[in-house]
């Protein structure tokens, strides 16, 4: 920046420079002289001094370190010079900072972006600072590393959702079990719907004669030919089905959870979604061949089905998930407040466009501004109008609807190949294949389709699932998304939810397709990744194993997988080798004990107990080492002490232990009935009440008695006795009713009475108008309780039947 070198400024020359003029320092002057700029005159008034600390005596003491510049510069710093020397102002030296780098930082997903770039923009014409009244204080330097990654939040953190509760997991499962009963009712409606005559009677013109011989082939083909004729003929269907349909709605597509109540405040539907809800909306759209992707695939179906094919309407339903982890509903975009409404926008641009019309009116009636652009003079005289443009050609059709979705249908057909006796996928509108069933499964990442439940229908309305079918990876992934894997009893429920639509007596195919489609998933190969062996119902990983699972002493592995590129290979086992221990207490109640001299397969750790608890004591007597747990094969049926003299074993709380029938001592029944312990106790007989399990809440339970145990040679007589006890009591039951209905008569007798002797002095027409003034009010009274009848109704207690004997 300067050209020669410069002492440092003494303690007074400083000061004369504080107290000098207030101009721009010489360094400043040569920036702006190199930049082409003028400098402008400040009238800034005088800043006050400040103290001065003693530290920058030491920046101070230091000198510049002079740059060579060229010879321009040096003639401009002597001009600057001479000026300076003139005004006799002493200036004083700034020492220049270290240049500071401009540095961006860039988020790992946005780079090479450009655009995103923001710099400061610097006014040169504007007014310098004055440095000459500024005192200078020493610059601290902070280097702090962990100050990025405390201001910007990585985007790990932000997306991380609470998992959800065990209420919220049981709420989910059972509206996606209610959510798939009305999946399986929307298609079989529109399944319905495909048989309708008017819609098969509108499509079948579409079809020609050669593609109708070649869907029907004849039996005396081979079966390799009636299988490329009907190839053939659905080639041809397609190709006029992809000419003639076109799509204008959104389809069905794949339900998300909301993450909050609050995201479904604003939430708007679509405006191109299904408008096909009845019967003639379906009608319509098979004239007009116009609808959704899943209104294609219907009416196509439909068109198969008028010249006599073997067509099922299949639907891969997509149900809100039942498990953690799935795609939730996208927060909705927050919208930038508007001044205006729509209203009034729309006002202001027709007003715009008015204005905008009538000057270009205005203009092309004058003229004579545009005609003295011909350069002559009379031009203006001649009265000539500009021949009007042609109008540019508008097309007599409207423009497909660019509707976004998922690259894999909802909806699809198969048709039946009769000589392999086998169902065919065919989707002439989405990927317009044939005989692939493996490429309608969509990604994982598609957040508009799911494959996990795949329904096909046909004509007669019977249905099947046939998922296994399309799912690459049946076993390791997409039964997981099913209620199967959510429920212990899943596959009861499912089996239960398509018993309706399963054809009473099974034919040769259904036998043929349930063969296949057990085949297709015993042939699924082994899984490529770790957590794919998660509840894998075939293999199993050994991190997976539960709480009591073991495996089998002397286990074979089957493989080995890799968790990641450097981690260790671990080995691949059969889910038929592993075990359920239980420690020795848990086979007790399951009827069975240890054998002696087992040896634990495994020791369970002591779960850790808050220390405030009430249990602590116990715990602390418990063995440090924790619980011994066993199989199956460690253990062996229990055999309770048998009955001896009629007395029957008891343990020290005078009961005695059933959890299961096997644990009824030898020569003992088992005797269920509440007044059982009553009749034995009348009749002198030795007895013990049965335990048969225990009630919790919390940690603390409580027995459960059910009935009692005796010696077998008196179960007779304690069910005799038993018989009469209940004969008694059912007789005095009776007896309470039946003196309950005296008492009601005797009531209502007396009332009657009353209500005689009120009236036998008064006249018949008097009599009259009361009884009919009573009727009115009782009316007015019935007609004011009538919206609230049910909620004011008195049920009896017990069966006294409204103080009537009831039989």
């Amino acid at each position: 920046m300067v050209g020669r070198k410069r002492t440092a400024p003494t303690r007074s020359s400083r000061r004369t420079a504080a107290g000098g003029s207030n101009e721009e320092p010489d360094i400043y002057q040569q920036m702006l002289a190199e930049a082409g700029v003028s400098a402008q005159d400040t009238g800034s008034p005088e800043r006050p001094l400040k103290r001065r600390r003693p530290g920058s005596q030491r920046e101070d003491e230091r000198t510049e370190i002079p740059t060579s510049r060229g010879k321009a510069d040096e003639s401009r710093i002597g001009d600057l010079e001479s000026e300076d020397a003139d005004e006799d102002v002493e200036f004083q030296d700034v020492i220049l900072p270290e240049p500071t780098v401009q540095t961006m930082e860039r988020d790992s997903d946005d780079e090479g972006d450009d655009e995103e770039l923001e710099f400061e923009d610097v006014d040169f014409a504007s007014p310098l600072k004055d440095t000459k009244t500024e005192t200078r204080e020493p610059a601290e330097l902070e280097l702090n590393l962990t100050a990025q990654q405390a201001a910007t939040p990585t985007k790990r953190a932000g997306e991380r959702r609470k998992p959800i509760t065990k209420e919220e997991r049981e709420r989910r499962i059972d509206i996606h079990r209610a959510h798939l009963l009305c999946l399986l009712s929307h298609v079989t409606r529109r399944n319905h719907w495909c048989n309708d005559a008017k819609v098969q009677e509108s499509l079948r013109p579409h079809l020609t004669d050669r593609a109708v011989n070649y869907l029907n082939p004849g039996s005396h083909l081979p079966q390799f030919g009636q299988a490329e004729s009907l190839k053939n003929g659905l080639k041809l269907s397609a190709e006029v089905w992809k000419t003639k349909f076109e799509v204008r709605e959104r389809g069905l597509r794949r339900a998300l959870w909301a993450e909050d109540q609050e995201q479904l405040k604003d939430y708007e539907t679509p405006g191109e979604m299904d408008s096909c809800l009845d019967r003639a909306d379906f009608r319509d759209a098979a004239q007009k061949l116009q609808g959704s992707r899943d209104v294609g695939a219907q009416l196509f179906c439909a068109l198969l089905r008028s010249v006599g094919v073997r067509t099922r309407l299949v639907c891969s339903l997509q149900p809100l998930s039942c498990v953690s982890g799935a795609p939730a509903l996208p927060k909705p975009k927050q919208k930038l407040p508007t001044s205006k409404s729509h209203k009034d926008r729309a006002r202001d641009a027709l007003s715009k466009y008015e204005a905008v019309a009538q000057g270009t009116n205005a203009t092309s009636s004058g003229g004579s501004t545009a005609r003295r652009r011909f350069g002559h003079p009379n031009a203006t005289a001649y009265n000539f109008e500009p021949v009007p443009s042609p109008p540019k050609p508008c097309r007599a059709f409207d423009a497909p609807m660019k509707i976004r979705e998922s690259p894999h249908p909802v909806y699809w057909v198969e048709v039946l190949d009769a000589g392999h006796q086998k169902w065919q996928p065919a989707d002439p509108v989405v990927l317009h294949t044939f005989w692939k069933p493996k490429v309608f499964e969509p990604p994982i990442t598609d957040k508009e389709n799911c494959l996990s439940y795949v329904v096909a229908f046909e004509a007669d309305g019977t249905a099947k699932d046939v998922t296994r079918r399309y799912a690459k990876a049946y076993t390791a992934k997409t039964r997981r998304m099913r209620v199967e894997s959510a429920l212990d009893d899943g596959v009861q429920w499912w089996r239960k939810a398509m018993q309706p639509f399963r054809r009473k007596r099974p034919t040769d195919l259904d036998q043929i397709e349930d063969n296949e489609l057990a085949g297709v998933e015993a042939r699924e190969p082994m899984p490529r990744n770790v957590q794919d062996f998660k509840d894998h119902p075939i293999y199993a990983l050994e991190r997976h194993l539960r709480r009591h699972e073991v495996l089998v002493p002397g286990a074979t592995p089957s493989g080995t997988v890799g968790a990641g590129s450097r981690g260790p290979l671990e080995k691949i086992y059969r889910r038929k080798d592993v075990r359920i221990a239980r420690s020795a207490d848990k086979w007790y109640r399951l009827g069975r004990e240890v054998k002696p001299n087992e040896i634990p397969v495994k020791w369970l750790p002591k779960k850790a107990r808050p220390k405030t608890s009430r249990y602590g004591e116990e715990d602390a007597d418990a063995d440090d080492a924790g619980t011994p747990i066993y199989t199956l094969d460690q253990t062996e049926l229990y055999e309770p002490p048998p009955v001896r003299n009629g007395r029957v074993p008891k343990n020290k709380f005078g009961n005695i232990d059933v959890y299961v029938p096997s644990m009824v001592p030898r020569g003992a029944v088992h005797v269920v009935d509440e007044r059982a312990s009553r009749a034995a106790f009348i009749l002198g007989v030795d007895y013990a009440p049965a335990l048969t399990g225990f009630q919790f809440k919390g940690r603390q339970g409580t027995a459960v008695l059910h009935g009692i145990v005796v010696a077998a040679e008196f179960e007779d007589g304690v069910r005799a006795v038993v018989a009469g006890l209940a004969g008694v009591q059912q007789e005095m039951e009776d007896d309470r009713r039946r003196l309950a209905a005296l008492r009601m008569w005797r009531r209502l007798l007396m009332g009657l009475r009353i209500r005689e002797r009120i009236w036998s002095g008064v006249d018949e027409e008097e009599r009259r108008e009361a009884d009919r003034q009573a009727e009115m009010d009782a009316e007015m009274e019935n007609a004011a309780s009538d919206g609230t009848d049910e909620f004011d109704m008195v049920v009896d207690e017990g069966d006294e039947g409204g103080g009537f004997v009831v039989e």
